[in-house]
């Protein structure tokens, strides 16, 4: 019999390294890299979005979680994030409850393609191209009528447009179009 243990232990030491870069590249295929927006540009979303405390704001690849902590924590809102990556999705498990915001905040491990929007009264998403072409029509199936939606950089193929300011875009859904 041949041992084989010795082979295992080697790689064994390269299985943080490995999930990282997983971690770091498998999320593309999904709806996008992880690319944190600057907190100037989540405040203008917010603003554009003018998100209050009586809104529930869902961030599609809510990453590191800086959206979802600042609708709870400045604007008083509750929030859903959804991430897909496990190590952003136990960051901010771990962010959500050092900060004391579980009342507020519900981060939701899964593809956002595959998850129920239609709680939301704001949707943020920072996704490619791709991404947002796909979810045009569940947004229309799922969101209600006047729900607000902000894109940081990319633009949605029909949605219809409200305002724009060279980073985020907010759009109006209207289920009839």
């Amino acid at each position: 019999m041949v041992d084989i243990s010795g082979y295992f232990e080697s790689y064994i030491d390269f299985l943080p390294l490995i999930l990282i870069v997983l971690s770091l590249y498998w999320t593309r295929l999904v709806g996008g890299p992880w690319v944190p927006s600057s907190m100037q540009v989540v405040n203008r979303m917010m603003e554009m979005a003018e998100v209050g405390p009586d809104d529930v704001i869902y961030d599609l690849g809510c990453g590191d979680g800086r959206i979802v902590l600042a609708a709870a924590m400045r604007y008083n809102a509750r929030a859903v994030g959804i991430e897909i990556d496990p190590l952003r999705y136990i960051w901010c498990q771990f962010l959500v409850t050092i900060l004391g915001q579980r009342k507020r905040i519900r981060i939701v491990f899964g593809n956002l393609f595959n998850k129920d929007l239609s709680e939301a009264d704001v949707v943020m998403c920072y996704l490619m191209p791709d991404a947002l072409t796909k979810l045009e029509k569940k947004f229309k199936q799922e969101l209600r009528s006047g729900t607000r939606v902000v894109s940081n950089r990319f633009t949605f193929p029909t949605l219809e447009m409200v305002q724009e300011d060279g980073h985020a875009t907010l759009y109006l859904i209207n289920p009839d179009e």
